[in-house]
């Protein structure tokens, strides 16, 4: 009896399930498809540039445009898919993607002027398909309860497994064929992944129709505000890790080890975000978020005082393992609060506070790496794992009362409500 209980609490076949269910796993192929770009395209173009113009300064430049543009965008376009259907806005975003990425490699190769490769990549980043949030919200027309936490983990672990292979997919197609090889490539599936999701019927989120007491935007709800924090925390905190890990490798004579760590850390995300799913959890999902930032938190604290390759191996693993956990909570809880006619633009925000969080680790890390090597960055590092903390606990009374079953949850000009069945 109690093996049989805690196999019903703890089995892979939960993935399994969600996958053999009619269209749930075409759904998850299409996802992956037009996700692929989104770990290529910024290091495409990085590598474009570079070799066409030789020039580093310039590549991050237009790539930091487009990945900005992108970050931007995407609620604008989530809000509208809400508005006027998913299938309508993918239709015209891939359509206009698809100009904007020749156009950007056409003036890469013709040597043009700077503020024109920075206009293509911005209109790029623009029209691009905000991913995240359209694939979240189709799971959640589709599936529920706990079928929909195996799914969003599912989600997050092809998430890392694409930030793993695309970035290698890139450099290699660069390499070995043409320096615009991948730009084309990104171009090519978010065209035919995004086509695909249009014919996949079975995911097409329902309209819901906007009265005057729920046209607000999705930013206005505090609890996506609250989420949008968690999300900026672990996109800080991976930026860093990006640059610690090769400033650390740097300083040890062995510039090798930097992608054996990045791999160590995306591993412990993978296993972490594939058990998370897998489990069918009894604790409350604000508690879930609090654990998962305490585990982060905790994992951030021995990269500040390690100079050992061994334990800053362990380290990453340990902070790894709830990354991904964490983010599938945050979309567990938004999932839970906003209204169904908010979810694509709300999904969006989430993945825009990551994206922007990220830069800023990258960026900020850079400048404390030139400063004091990754010592000074591991500080940064803890940072957003205390960030992250700090966010889950002054969140915990506002996502509780929000999930209350007595409730019900209404837009009023104070933010949540309560109002009594």
């Amino acid at each position: 009896m109690e093996a049989n209980a805690i196999e019903s609490k703890f089995s892979f076949g939960s993935y399994t399930r969600l996958l053999s269910s009619p269209g749930h796993a075409t759904l998850s192929l299409f996802g992956l498809l037009v996700r692929f770009p989104v770990a290529m395209r910024s290091i495409s173009c990085i590598m474009l540039i570079s070799a066409i113009m030789d020039s580093l300064w310039t590549a991050g430049t237009v790539a930091g445009a487009l990945m900005i543009s992108q970050a931007i965008a995407s609620p604008v376009l989530g809000r509208l898919a809400d508005r006027f259907s998913q299938r309508k806005i993918l239709v015209i975003t891939c359509c206009s993607h698809v100009v904007a990425i020749i156009a950007l490699i056409a003036l890469v190769l013709l040597n043009a002027h700077l503020w024109a490769m920075m206009v293509a990549a911005i209109c790029a980043g623009c029209s691009s398909v905000p991913v995240d949030g359209f694939i979240r919200t189709r799971w959640a027309s589709m599936v529920t309860d706990n079928a929909l936490r195996t799914a969003y983990a599912l989600e997050t672990v092809l998430d890392e497994i694409m930030f793993l292979l695309g970035p290698l997919i890139a450099i290699v197609l660069a390499t070995i064929w043409h320096p615009a090889t991948g730009l084309a490539l990104c171009a090519a599936l978010t065209f035919s992944g995004s086509m695909a999701l249009v014919l996949h019927r079975r995911s097409e989120p329902v309209i819901v129709k906007k009265t005057e007491e729920n046209t607000r935007r999705a930013i206005s709800m505090p609890w996506v505000r609250a989420l949008m924090i968690s999300y900026a925390a672990v996109g800080i905190f991976l930026g860093s890790i990006d640059v610690m890990m090769i400033a650390f490798a740097k300083e040890a004579g062995n510039p090798t080890l930097a992608g054996v760590l990045l791999s160590i850390c995306a591993a412990g995300s993978l296993v972490g975000g594939i058990c998370y799913g897998a489990m069918n959890w009894s604790i409350p999902q604000p508690r879930l978020l609090l654990i998962t930032s305490v585990t982060l938190c905790a994992g951030t604290i021995p990269l500040v005082f390690t100079s050992s390759p061994i334990v800053m191996g362990i380290s990453a693993f340990i902070a790894g393992l709830s990354v991904a956990p964490l983010l599938i909570t945050c979309s567990n809880l938004l999932e839970s609060l906003t209204p169904k006619g908010f979810l694509s633009e709300g999904f969006s925000w989430l993945s825009s506070a990551g994206w922007l969080g990220f830069s800023l680790g990258v960026s900020v890390g850079g400048q404390l790496s030139d400063q004091g090597g990754a010592d000074q960055i591991a500080w940064m590092a803890m940072a957003a794992g205390i960030l992250a903390l700090l966010a889950s606990l002054y969140s915990q009374r506002l996502l509780t009362y929000g999930l209350q079953p007595p409730h019900e949850l209404t837009l009023g000009v104070g933010g949540v409500k309560g109002v009594d069945e």
